[in-house]
Formats: C-alpha cells, structure tokens, sequence
C-alpha cells in the first residue's frame, strides 16, 4: 500500500520537514547525477566539453520547465482536491490532465526541435561548442515525453503528501545515470552525447517507479468516463498550470539572455561561469525541498478551509528557509575553490582563469542565497492558495531585472556586472511575491 499524508492537523513544523526531507534527499540525488555528468565530461573530455554542455543549461531548462510548470499546477489542484476530502474531483482531475499532457509534449517536442539551432546562434555559442551543445540538446529533447510523465506522477504523489516514492525514484535513476555515465563516456567513447542518453534513459526508471506507486492508490485512478474532456476542469488546470509554465519560460528567457552576455565574454570566462552554474542547482535544493513542502502544506490545509495553518505553516518554513541560506553560503564561500577544482582538468593556460571566474560567481550567489530560499517560500504558497498569476508577473520581474542589469551593469563593473544580474533578479522578485502573498493572505481572510 502506496502511503499518503493529511497534513490539515498537526504539528506545523514536523509535518513541512518530514515532507521535504525526502525532497530534499531527491533533489540532491537529481543534483548528484547534473554533477557526476559534468564531473565525467570535464574530467574526461576537457573544458571545451563540459563548457559546452554547462552551456546547454538554460536552453535545457527552457524546454523542460514547462513540463514541470504543467505538473506542479496539476499538484496543486490535486493537493486542493485531497485535502478538502473531493476524491470523485480528484480523479477527474488526474484524467484531465493526461490529456492535456499528451497535447502540450508533442507541441514542445517539435517546436524545440526546429527552433534548437536559430537559438544558439542568436546566443553567441562559441565555435568551438555550439555543435556538442547542439547535439546534446537534440537527445535531452527528445527524452520530453519521459520529463513530462515523471513530474505528472511525483506531482500527484507530493500533492497526496507522498514524497517517499519520488525519493526512490529518483535513488534508482541516479544510479543508473552513474554507472550509464561511465560506460558511455569512458568506456565507450561516446562523447557528451553519452550524457545525454544516460540522462535520458535515467528519466525512464523514475518514471516506471512513479507511475507504478500512482496505479496503487485509489484516488489518483481515474475511471473511464473521467477521460471524457471536460472543458471546466481542463480551463482549472490550465489556470493553474499555464501560469507556472509561462513563469519558467520567462525566467528561462532571461537566463538564455544572460548566457549570450556571457558568451560575449569569451571561452575563458564563459567555461568559468557555466563551471560555477553547475552548483546553482545544489546550493539551491534545500529551498526548492522546502518550497515544495510549503506548497503541499497550503495546498491541502487552503482546500480544507484552515487559513490560520496556513499562515502559521509560512512563518515556520521562511524561518527555516532563511537560516538554511546562511549556512550553505557559508559553506560555499569557505570550500568553494576546492568543489571547482573537481571538475576543472589541468590545462595550460586555462584553468586558473576558469577557476578564478567561477569562485567570483559562487560568492556573489551565496550573497543572495537567503532571499532566493525566500522566493522559493513565497511562490510555491501563493500556488497552493490557487494563486499563479502573481508568481507568473513575478517571472516577469525577474526577467527585466535579469536583463536589464545584464546589459547596463558590465558596462559599468565589467564582468562582476554579469554576476550581479542574477542577484539582482532574486531580489527583485523574491521582494514582489512576499508583498504578494501577504496581500492574498489578508483578503483570503
């Protein structure tokens, strides 16, 4: 029997951390099996390969959020249903949502394909990578289908306060990714496209994880008349989802054009940057573990009509939030030289300027570590309210803030104007979503 939690009683506290434990446990296995890829590459292949695929990680992310964006509106309308005890809505929803899936992966399938080329160009990919980008990025794309059915299924397993199974999941597929790595790429000599396909065929086995935990619980199976399109419920989920995904394409906008400043640069600087990227995702999982618990959390307890956990549920998870920020960035200050040097081979000429690049970035991120923890907080409690207009404006925020400081603040400080650019972003609308969600909060009453 697949275990689900209520979490409309009990203690506020225990019930966000014993849900995002497990999270945060996956996020660090998914960061693991990014780092053992770009550890491999880097080590393996040299700085022209691993630039080039670090380089691939804004288009990734383009494309990829969407899917993710779509699921976790789908979540919420899931956790909305369970915690208000809805269960006929619930599969209903489930149903609805394959559909709408199915539609929205084979648009995104093509569309990424065809446009793929035209917008490494338009970025200023170096010579010496655009083409391992390029054709790494055809293989992680057409491994979508998969993306899409892996963020549906832990979706409605966390909305459902199960975060166990994705944690499993996710356990399996970095060991395969791992041991696919070194096959592929030492073993075989495939190149960076030996990352690609084991990332790939990685997403697979968390899949079938997943999808085989959602057949066995009785909410999440829909009966047949629940496929039967539903323009009510379809326009709901889109409200929800559509929002998300937009945010993402229009945070992935301004990475994209934050990443042709910094190709600008030059291939020392960009091989730098993308080196020290490469940790954004792992000093950055304690809050996405704890924003999706808080979204849990708000989600079951706003469905159940219990505001004042709700609000209670924040307070504790910013607290958290905060003081986990502080601590990582520590972390990554003081060691930060070392964990670089991990994935930088020794190249005459090269390396103590990619080195110095990188560790400049990593600082200036663990600076704005605790107000990013706090945007995550911020964002994923207005979703579970219902809410994904202003997390979506926010994106906008983000956006113009990125951009804007990317191209006005080099030509000022110079290359520190690059690093700034995301922190200013953070800051920005971190700031618009906590003012956002207290504004909902009091006229939720």
């Amino acid at each position: 029997m697949i275990r689900t939690k209520d979490m409309t009683s009990g203690n506020h506290v225990k019930l966000i951390l014993i849900f995002a434990l497990p999270i945060l446990a996956g996020n660090m296995l998914q960061q693991l099996y990014s780092l053992v890829d770009s550890l491999i590459i880097g080590r393996l292949l040299g700085v022209t390969a691993l630039t080039a695929v670090s380089a691939s990680g804004w288009l990734d992310w383009a494309v990829l959020s969407v899917p993710m964006g779509l699921a976790q509106g789908y979540s919420i309308h899931a956790a909305q249903c369970y915690g208000g005890k809805r269960f006929a809505d619930l599969k209903r929803s489930v149903a609805q949502s394959y559909l709408i899936s199915i539609a929205a992966t084979i648009f995104l399938e093509f569309a990424s394909q065809f446009l793929l080329h035209p917008v490494l160009v338009w970025m200023n990919s170096p010579d010496e990578t655009i083409r391992m980008t390029e054709n790494y990025l055809r293989i992680i794309y057409a491994g979508l289908p998969v993306v899409m059915c892996v963020n549906i299924f832990s979706g409605f397993l966390h909305a459902l306060g199960n975060s166990r199974v994705p944690l499993i999941a996710l356990a399996c597929a970095t060991t395969v990714n791992i041991v696919l790595d070194w096959w592929f790429v030492g073993s075989l000599g495939m190149g960076t496209n030996g990352g690609a396909y084991a990332t790939v065929l990685a997403q697979i086995v968390s899949a079938v994880i997943c999808f085989r935990a959602v057949l066995k619980i009785p909410q999440l199976k829909p009966e047949k008349k629940d496929y039967r399109p539903d323009k009510k419920v379809i326009r709901k989920l889109v409200r929800l989802g559509f929002p998300i995904a937009f945010q993402n394409l229009i945070i992935s906008l301004g990475g994209l054009i934050l990443q042709g400043v910094v190709n600008a640069f030059g291939f020392v600087f960009m091989a730098g940057y993308n080196a020290a990227a490469r940790f954004q995702g792992l000093i950055e999982i304690a809050g996405t573990a704890l924003g999706n618990a808080a979204g849990t959390f708000t989600g079951q307890n706003f469905g159940a009509g219990k505001m004042d956990r709700v609000r209670e549920g924040l307070r504790r998870s910013a607290q958290i939030g905060f003081l986990l920020a502080v601590s990582i960035g520590l972390i990554m200050v003081f060691f930060g030289k070392p964990l670089l040097s991990l994935f930088i081979r020794e190249e005459a000429g090269v390396s103590d300027q990619v080195m110095g690049f990188g560790y400049d970035f990593l600082r200036i991120m663990a600076a704005g570590l605790p107000m990013l923890y706090l945007l995550f907080i911020y964002r994923t409690t207005l979703q579970g309210l219902g809410d994904t207009v202003v997390p979506m404006v926010s994106g906008f925020v983000e956006l113009a803030l990125r951009i804007g400081a990317a191209l006005l603040l080099p030509t000022v400080i110079g290359y520190w104007g690059v690093y700034l650019a995301e922190i200013a972003a953070w800051i920005g609308a971190g700031c618009f979503l906590i003012i956002g969600c207290y504004r909902r909060l009091k006229l939720t009453g």
